[in-house]
């Protein structure tokens, strides 16, 4: 299995396809185009919201969008 990517979701507008959306960028990013793929087809024949929160934690690490800009901040620092 692959390292997941860490990808900002909480703090983000809730709704799934802008979830999705963030999360499929932040797997084309990082190399994984075949895996965004397969995620939003999977997540658009999802049954429920749950279920393709679910889905979304597979295939990446969600993160606060604050530990982003710690980070980025800590980056900047060095």
């Amino acid at each position: 299995m692959y390292e997941k990517p860490k990808c900002p979701l909480i703090g983000q507008n809730g709704n799934i396809f802008n979830l999705m959306g963030i999360a499929s960028r932040t797997l084309k990013r990082n190399g994984m185009s075949n895996e965004s793929k397969e995620m939003c087809s999977r997540i658009t024949s999802s049954g429920s919201y749950d279920e393709a929160l679910s889905i979304i934690d597979e295939y990446v690490e969600i993160t606060s969008v604050d530990e982003e800009e710690t980070e980025d901040f800590e980056m900047e620092m060095m």
